[in-house]
């Protein structure tokens, strides 16, 4: 067989959302309730879920605490600081409803999650199900590169809006990239889609996105975060290609908490298993253990053991420990995948008490998680998040060879 017929090459494209994008502000508003809650009381059992529309906050769920919050300041709070502030913009954070439909946790559910049934002094996992978690070496925060350079977009393009640099831009707007692969390794930029919300003053003589405006956002926004041995002059633009984006947010279309996934997650690299983060308190595996199953897959990275790494945690209700520990590295690793399961079951906590712990996750961090994505960032208002670290990597390598010389 010849080298050249060997040669693979492939498309992948991976999309992501700016904060204002309707399904993010309720993301936000869910994760901003959380976190107020977690202030004041760490032992709180929250699943808050949100719904915006035109004009209207709706906040549900189910709580169980100590702390005393005012659920509609804080969904106004969150609603202001993402840049909803003017009337004209068809939703704001002084003049929308906020309607709130709170009640307690099931006591069924509580009693499975208070003392497990496989071990009565560990905590159960608060839902069945399984989380993924995913890395890959293709960047330097061990991310898939079409969903990182996704969010370092609308990233930016908050960043232009809030300072200033481009005073037309409005909150809602999307980004989508998609990165040609030779040989599973990414070569270049391919197509770069952004759908940005603006104000009527970029409106052409036609009533579209005039070309000018198409101009600042390739040079303003996605140049500066598009590493330059990925740019090319080939690259497909695709800016604002409905012409016009004038209706958004919340007015343009309704937000839901949590239907955000792939954008939360690797933008459609690995596997998912269906359950969404925000809003969800830490004994709630859907959240804990895919952001372990991110901490144990990209330490798995950082340590050499493969070059990509996915890892599957299965839990199930009311019980500790996970009933599977799957690994695949997409044959890229440097020993059988079954031994580094072992080597990841002997050395990190698995158990949602053991996570917890270990990840530090009481803490009021989860707002800042909600927006730009939870994985491949080390935001400095939370302090950056514990999953990010690699700081098992070494133990892993030791462990390795350990395993390896036995």
């Amino acid at each position: 067989m010849s080298p050249e017929y060997r040669r693979s090459s492939h498309l992948f494209t991976s999309e992501s959302v700016t904060m204002g994008h309707p399904d993010k502000v309720a993301d936000q508003i869910s994760d901003g309730i959380l976190d107020a809650l977690l202030a004041q009381d760490p032992n709180s059992r929250v699943a808050c879920e949100t719904l915006v529309t035109t004009g209207q906050v709706v906040i549900a769920g189910e709580v169980t605490t100590k702390a005393v919050v005012d659920y509609a300041a804080i969904a106004r709070s969150v609603i202001r600081e993402i840049g909803y502030n003017h009337p004209e913009i068809g939703f704001d954070w002084q003049s929308c409803g906020v309607l709130t439909a709170i009640h307690t946790q099931s006591p069924d559910i509580a009693r499975g999650v208070n003392a497990a049934e496989d071990d009565q002094n560990e905590q159960g996992a608060g839902d069945q199900g399984l989380m993924f978690g995913y890395a890959t070496d293709e960047t330097d925060v061990l991310m898939p590169l079409p969903i990182h350079l996704s969010h370092r977009i609308v990233e930016r393009l908050a960043e232009v809006r809030a300072s200033g640099k481009i005073p037309w831009l409005r909150p809602d707007g999307k980004s989508q990239v998609t990165v040609e692969y030779e040989n599973e390794l990414p070569k270049r930029v391919h197509t770069i889609v952004v759908s940005t919300q603006h104000d009527e003053s970029v409106l052409d003589k036609n009533d579209c996105f005039s070309q000018e405006a198409k101009e600042v956002i390739i040079e303003q926004v996605i140049r500066p975060v598009v590493p330059s041995r990925f740019w090319n002059d080939e690259i497909i633009f695709h800016i604002n290609p409905t012409g016009k984006f004038v209706v958004g947010g919340p007015h343009g279309d309704t937000g839901l908490t949590g239907r955000k996934i792939i954008v939360d997650t690797y933008g459609g690299r690995g596997a998912h298993g269906g359950g969404a983060f925000s809003g969800k308190d830490p004994s709630k595996v859907d959240r804990s253990a895919s952001y372990m199953a991110r901490y144990i897959a990209k330490n798995v990275v950082a340590a050499g053991l493969a070059r990509s790494c996915e890892v599957q945690l299965a839990y199930a209700i009311g019980v500790a420990k996970p009933v599977s520990v799957t690994v695949s590295t997409e044959g890229t690793a440097l020993m059988p995948e079954d031994d580094i399961a072992e080597l990841i079951k002997e050395n990190f906590p698995l158990t949602p008490r053991g996570i917890i712990r270990h990840l530090d996750l009481l803490k009021p961090i989860y707002k800042e998680t909600a927006r730009n994505g939870h994985f491949g960032r080390t935001p400095t208002k939370s302090g950056g998040f514990s999953w990010e670290k690699t700081d098992m990597a070494e133990k892993l390598r030791k462990a390795a060879g350990i395993r390896k010389s036995a």
